[in-house]
């Protein structure tokens, strides 16, 4: 069995510090609208829940170079 470690703070009303074992994250917004998500390893996501079981998520990777 794997140990995992992730942990969440609220640091302003909407935004949302996200730490695991291997990166931290920023997301911010949600309610109505969009979230977006920044990972210190350069993915960023922008996420939405839709009506009923559905959602959207659209990821993007930062190049290295």
């Amino acid at each position: 069995m794997a140990i995992t470690f992730r942990k969440s703070f609220q640091i302003l009303p909407g935004v949302r510090l996200n730490i695991n074992r291997r990166s931290w994250s920023i997301t911010t917004g949600g309610g109505r609208g969009p979230r977006r998500t920044v990972s210190s390893t350069g993915r960023r996501t922008t996420s939405m829940d839709l009506p009923g079981p559905f959602g959207w998520r659209k990821t993007t990777r930062k190049r290295r170079g």
